[in-house]
């Protein structure tokens, strides 16, 4: 069965950037199976209905951000949609009494294209997009996971886009290392995860130590949550990579199966 991850996708100018996090990106695929398709859900696209990307052709590259190297905004990434895929994620999550539509025309964010760029640069994977809503309950959140769960036995990859410590507002340029509330937050959340405790982390906001420095709104901390659903079955978590930039921006891969 396909794992399903969550994956941080840092700065836009993560696709750009030489260090740990970015060589495990690239080298990601090479000692996995190929998926048939990804569904990837983005904190970047948030709506308050979830929403499924069914583009019929290939995906504009959207340039959702200002202020970086024009090399960026040359970059594209002409993933192809999967028509019948996004039907089939309709058709599964009102099997579960969730609510969606369709959207036919939006691109791809630099939550999804940047990472994707570094996991699978050719673009020659169909992919579907997936919103995030912030004003779901944790529970919830894991249950959309969950009803997509069954598109892993047919070589389809979930992945969340975000980030387990993303505050902007405390970054420091010249940090080396981790602030220790940032790691204090980590280390809490791979104690929970490893232990597959969702009460404690459907709780995380009242239960975790520096929760509101290091998750002050909830839209990229939300894609763990759907990764996560999306492994119920196995319930088996397992950390591949974990770094930091800017002492609070956490740079992590997880992986459920």
């Amino acid at each position: 069965m396909m794992p399903a991850y969550f994956v941080a996708h840092g700065a836009p100018s993560l696709v750009l950037e030489e260090h740990g996090y970015t060589d495990f990106l690239k080298s990601f695929s090479k000692d996995r199976p190929r998926p048939r398709a990804i569904v990837l859900f983005s904190a970047h696209w948030e709506s308050l209905t979830q929403t499924v990307s069914a583009v019929p052709g290939t995906y504009e590259t959207i340039y959702d951000f200002g202020g970086f190297q024009d090399e960026l905004y040359r970059m594209t990434y002409p993933a192809r949609g999967d028509a019948a895929l996004s039907e089939e994620i309709g058709r599964l999550l009102k099997e579960r009494g969730i609510e969606s539509i369709v959207n036919v025309d939006r691109g791809l964010d630099h939550g999804a294209w940047a990472v994707l760029k570094l996991m699978y640069p050719d673009a020659d994977i169909p992919v579907v997009a997936m919103s995030v809503n912030r004003m779901l309950s944790n529970e919830e959140q894991y249950r959309i996971g969950q009803a997509l769960a069954e598109l892993r036995e047919k070589d389809i990859m979930i992945v969340g886009s975000g980030g387990t410590v993303h505050n902007l507002r405390r970054i420091d340029w010249r940090a080396e290392e981790p602030a220790d509330w940032a790691a204090q937050f980590d280390s809490w959340l791979e104690e929970k995860l490893l232990a597959w405790d969702t009460e404690a982390l459907f709780q995380y906001r009242s239960a975790a130590p520096y929760a509101v420095e290091a998750v002050p709104t909830s839209e990229h901390f939300i894609p763990l949550l759907l990764a996560m659903g999306a492994g119920d079955q196995g319930r088996k978590a397992v950390l591949l990579h974990r770094s930091y930039q800017y002492g609070t921006l956490s740079l992590s891969c997880w992986k459920f199966e």
